[in-house]
């Protein structure tokens, strides 16, 4: 007779939500990075636009380049302030699922504790059965000689 858990199905689901949850963290967080990146990127870029015109102040340039270079640190600064947002709502969304995750693995891990409590008191039951059999055996055949 194998062992059997009554709520077997029921923890193979809350495994598989658990893994959802886990996997939807993880975008959130390869998201997350993927924006730190943008923004140390465009830090890099307003960092370089900032020393080549301080490099080229006194250098005679013409008035578009000038302007272009302008409209340029412009659009940086706004891909920025969009990024920072962006991640700001990722960071709440973060927090949003870590709290969703952490809620399943323990509905997961309540399911697999009672699973492996049971799993311990059966396989102590089928020891001691195993052992008054080998007893009774071993008594029978002292009985007979």
């Amino acid at each position: 007779m194998a062992f059997h858990f009554s709520l077997d199905s029921v923890l193979r689901i809350r495994g598989i939500v658990e893994e959802q949850e886990e996997r939807m963290l993880q975008r959130i967080l390869f998201e997350m990075a993927q924006t730190v990146e943008g923004i140390e990127r465009i830090n890099a870029e307003l960092a370089g636009s900032n020393a080549s015109r301080q490099a080229e102040v006194f250098k005679p340039v013409a008035g578009y380049n000038i302007h272009a270079s302008y409209e340029k640190i412009m659009a940086l600064k706004a891909e920025k302030k969009e990024l920072e947002e962006k991640l700001q709502k990722l960071e709440q969304l973060r927090d949003r699922q870590l709290a969703v995750y952490t809620g399943a693995r323990r509905n997961r891990e309540m399911l697999t504790d009672m699973c492996e409590e049971k799993r311990g008191v059966y396989e102590t039951d089928m020891a001691r059965r195993d052992q008054r059999n080998l007893d009774d055996n071993h008594m029978s055949r002292r009985g007979r000689s």
